[in-house]
């Protein structure tokens, strides 16, 4: 992969270093390359897919609020409502099913990154040759959303452009560990980040991140 070619040699390496495993460096910082499995691990999509479900869900409490000083709303026109996001939300849902696959071939069914973790936070971008790719995408969707007029389109077109992350220890209130999928999930107030490694590396990042997150609650 060479994408760590650039950083001097990991402390103590073997004759062949693995990327994809976490290595400190002499900068006191450790590196890997993280790989997600765009078709057999569903992290991404079950993140896409609770995205659209809450904002189909909150417009769907907006628009009943402004519905209910009509006579016929309870439970008529409630039922009605409920029924009309529940059949557009199915539907988002499977569109993002959709658009998530034809990604994941792009991607040629890996999404990879480089994660850089020290005391104080850690972060990850996207290696070159999918981040190229990954721009070409968000502004296609972008452009696709605004010719037509669909602001949520062009929110995850906009979205999909960030190909870097990083997050502060010092921020985060919670953490969620997956270690069958090796994905640990690091919230902050608004920023929600994640992290990918291998099984032979999972309890050390997952401890950590504990071990520097003392104020995080633990799911």
């Amino acid at each position: 992969m060479y994408e760590l070619d650039k950083y001097t040699k990991p402390v103590n390496p073997d004759e062949t270093v693995d990327e994809r495993r976490v290595n400190l460096y002499p900068d006191g910082v450790y590196r890997w390359i993280g790989e997600l499995n765009l078709y057999k691990n569903p992290t991404i999509l079950f993140m896409l897919w609770k995205i659209f479900f809450f904002i189909c869900i909150g417009i769907f409490v907006f628009t009943s609020l402004f519905d209910m000083g009509n006579r016929d709303f309870f439970w008529k026109g409630f039922l009605e409502n409920l029924k009309f996001w529940g059949l557009i939300t199915g539907g988002f849902l499977v569109l993002v099913l959709i658009g998530y696959l034809v990604y994941a071939m792009i991607m040629k069914g890996r999404y990879t990154v480089v994660f850089e973790m020290g005391k104080n936070g850690f972060s990850h971008r996207q290696i070159a040759a999918q981040a190229d790719k990954a721009q070409a995408i968000s502004m296609l969707t972008t452009l696709a959303g605004l010719l037509a007029k669909n602001p949520t389109t062009m929110g995850v077109g906009l979205n999909a452009a960030r190909t870097e992350m990083t997050t502060d220890f010092s921020k985060v209130k919670s953490i969620q560990g997956f270690p069958r999928r090796g994905v640990i999930k690091v919230n902050e107030t608004l920023e929600k980040n994640q992290i990918y490694v291998l099984p032979e590396d999972y309890d050390f990042v997952w401890n950590f991140v504990k071990e520097n997150c003392p104020q995080a609650k633990i799911k």
